[in-house]
């Protein structure tokens, strides 16, 4: 099985909609074709269903026989195309960077940068104790070596 030819047909099925875009794809042993897609407001199962039988309406079975699965993104993964990070503004992101690790809500994306805001506590200027302060923090979308969404459940 030709991994070229299957990603130009991924490409083919997708280049009409400029919301989805490929996070993933593998050609696994024995043929077992893995693709993850998402949008940018979410893929849906038909989305999945549509490029599953594109892809498999092209390939073969009498000459090559292959498994293939369509799937979105599971939100406890962690984010792997760049491009995922906009639908998850106003989510609170857990991030690994090459210098440290940080946890706060996505408020925007700017320059190939996220710009996340979360609560500190720091000395108060005048008296002894602490206060709790809201900051913000600009964080290079090259520097970061794993981000994942934080699951909160709101009671």
């Amino acid at each position: 099985m030709d991994q070229k030819t299957i990603e130009q047909y991924i490409d083919q099925v997708i280049e009409d909609r400029e919301d989805l875009f490929l996070v993933s794809f593998k050609l696994n042993n024995g043929n077992d074709i893995q693709i993850m897609i998402d949008g940018d407001k979410g893929a849906s199962l038909e989305d999945c269903m549509t490029i599953s039988r594109y892809i498999e309406n092209r390939l073969d079975r009498e000459v090559e026989d292959f498994s293939l699965t369509v799937t979105t993104p599971d939100i406890s993964k962690p984010i792997e195309n760049p491009r995922q990070y906009n639908k998850n503004i106003g989510r609170i992101l857990q991030l690994i960077t090459e210098d440290n690790k940080v946890e706060g809500e996505l408020i925007a994306i700017k320059d190939k940068a996220l710009i996340l805001e979360y609560k500190a506590r720091v000395p108060k200027e005048i008296g002894k104790g602490k206060m709790t302060v809201v900051k913000q923090e600009i964080i290079k979308i090259d520097t970061i070596k794993k981000a994942t969404v934080k699951i909160v459940f709101n009671s």
